[in-house]
């Protein structure tokens, strides 16, 4: 792991009490390193259990009710089209995490890969960020399992009372949801490859009744002719306004895949499986979301459906009222691997942390036996179980993506740094990968550079003189990017105004953009695409892209906390 310290940092910290604070750190860093010497993480997944992993946490429950208040509010019969625009959106941010699960093959996923190609105070943000949002994220996952229990035994009076909620001093308890984040928990603490195969089988079970939605609801509508699609609005109800708008709220459906990433450290063969694990499981999930949608909105006129059970409301008015058993156990199901989902990642970024001394080497710990962080992975599961039985976040978990899409952003822009202006003692890169670069490549240009001091200075020179140009451009890049976002989001500005704005930070974006792209990437970019690692495509474009859409959905989510809590 790579010294945490930027330049800027050690500069600051050389003087007494900062210099006493960095030896501390970086002795607590070593002392990580040397037990992470001796404890090391269960090499075993393979792609099939990156493809469960991957589909379970991305496929919860708000499909089946997402596709009902999507297609009411923005995008009428057209929904399938935004669930593919929303796809299409996602893998930008995919490609990126591919890429850096490639040349960073360690846990922490998002945190780490900002630790290496930023700095500690942006991974420092990052990794609370994410473990906030999987958090807040879990407990409200395992409050919405006694409801969907409620519903299947017919009632919330049907069920036992250690599963049903609760009212002690004014206060609803969840004894149900506790008692579910507590058994995930036991199952993630008996091993990876036992926690992948749990949830391969749940996933199974949810997908299968995703299949019969389609298969089912395909019959329906080829019997009765597809009323949901002759509405007098058309295909585009809303416009094409309401249709982005749609893709804007279903993206957050494809979130998930990049819990993948954080499970890197324990792939076999991370360099082939992690570019095709995160692939195939975002590829499943975008054909399931535009099957179901495509159904729901044939079988029933979009402005008809249920806000609150579209799918179930849509069976039932058919005559099939004991669908919705096979829905609500598709539900349960989703919910049970989104919650696994949300504790997987978590005592692995807080082990990333604690390796690189941000946090107590409490949370380093890896079981001898299972080989997983098992008092990380318990302190979690306690934390959310707390927050399940005593409180109801979903509100807060609704606006907790923040979290998602900093890092989706931060990623994007890691990608930039990676390939132009990399690290020097390239820390990102496998233990096999880094002796093949400093040996081969540099070896054969250090013999020829001390051969030939004035050409050793000429290169020098227009390396710093190309990272000069490459900081310079991507900052600028940033700059306008956050320029055109708050023109176009800020609806207090007049029209003119905001079309300037816009206009100008758009050129500004543009030209830096071309500036950037005509400058030569990092030399170790050849190297590592013939080791075989994945490379990003159209850098610098696709990772601009990335950060441009996430940076809006960030910036108008913000306005609405902010309207939200005032």
């Amino acid at each position: 792991m790579p010294s945490c310290l930027s330049s800027v940092e050690n500069e600051m910290m050389d003087n007494g009490f900062g210099s006493l604070i960095r030896r501390k750190r970086v002795d607590a860093a070593t002392q990580a390193r040397q037990k992470l010497a001796t404890q090391q993480l269960a090499r075993k997944l393979s792609l099939f259990d990156l493809t469960a992993i991957g589909v379970g946490a991305t496929i919860g429950a708000g499909v089946y009710i997402l596709v009902g208040t999507v297609a009411r509010e923005h995008t009428g019969p057209s929904l399938t089209i935004s669930f593919f625009i929303g796809g299409i959106a996602a893998a930008l941010s995919a490609f990126c995490y591919a890429e850096l699960a490639c040349r960073c093959p360690s846990a922490g996923s998002a945190y780490h890969y900002s630790y290496v190609c930023i700095g500690e105070g942006v991974a420092w943000l990052i990794g609370w960020a994410l473990i906030l949002e999987y958090t807040l994220g879990g407990a409200a996952v395992a409050r919405g399992i006694a409801p969907n229990l409620a519903s299947f035994f017919g009632g919330m009076d049907k069920l036992s009372s250690i599963l049903a909620r609760q009212t002690i001093f004014g206060i609803v308890v969840d004894p149900g949801a506790a008692i579910l984040v507590f058994i995930i928990t036991a199952l993630l603490c008996t091993g990876i490859k036992e926690s992948s195969l749990a949830q391969a089988i749940i996933t199974t079970i949810n997908i299968s009744a995703l299949v019969f939605i389609v298969l089912a609801g395909a019959y329906l509508g080829c019997k009765t002719g597809w009323p949901g699609y002759e509405v007098s609005s058309g295909y585009f109800a809303f416009g094409a306004n309401g249709l982005l708008a749609g893709s804007a709220t279903v993206f957050f459906s494809y979130i998930g895949f990049d819990i993948v990433a954080s499970t890197t450290e324990e792939v076999k063969n991370p360099q082939r499986d992690m570019p095709f694990g995160i692939g195939i499981a975002l590829s499943i999930c975008g054909i399931l979301y535009m099957l179901v949608s495509a159904v729901i909105v044939g079988l029933v006129p979009y402005y008809a459906l249920d806000p609150d059970t579209p799918i179930s409301s849509a069976f039932a008015g058919y005559g099939m009222e004991w669908a919705v058993y096979i829905i609500t156990i598709g539900t349960v199901n989703a919910l049970c691997a989104s919650l696994i989902g949300s504790i997987i990642p978590q005592p692995r970024i807080l082990m990333a942390m604690a390796r690189d001394g941000l946090l107590p080497s409490f949370f380093s710990d890896i079981s001898k036996h299972t080989q997983v962080p098992v008092k990380g992975t318990i302190a979690t599961g306690i934390f959310i179980a707390i927050l399940a039985f005593f409180m109801d976040v979903s509100q807060l978990a609704g606006m907790v993506s923040v979290g998602t899409l900093l890092s989706f952003t931060i990623v994007a822009l890691s990608i930039l740094i990676l390939r132009y202006v990399p690290p020097d003692e390239l820390p990102f890169l496998p233990s096999d990968q880094q002796s093949n670069v400093n040996g081969q490549h540099l070896d054969a240009h250090g013999a020829d550079l001390l051969e030939r001091p004035l050409l050793e200075q000429n290169v020098a020179q227009d390396k710093l003189r190309r990272r000069k140009i490459a900081v310079w451009s991507i900052t600028m890049v940033c700059f306008g990017i956050l320029v055109v976002v708050a023109a176009v989001s800020t609806k207090s500005l007049s029209s003119i105004l905001r079309f300037i704005l816009s206009g100008v930070a758009g050129m500004l974006v543009i030209c830096f953009l071309a500036v950037l792209s005509s400058v030569d990437q990092a030399d170790t970019n050849e190297s590592f695409t013939k080791s075989g690692g994945f490379i990003c495509p159209f850098v610098p474009f696709l990772p601009v892209a990335t950060a441009l859409i996430n940076t809006y959905l960030l910036v108008n989510i913000g306005l609405v906390i902010f309207l939200f809590l005032h």
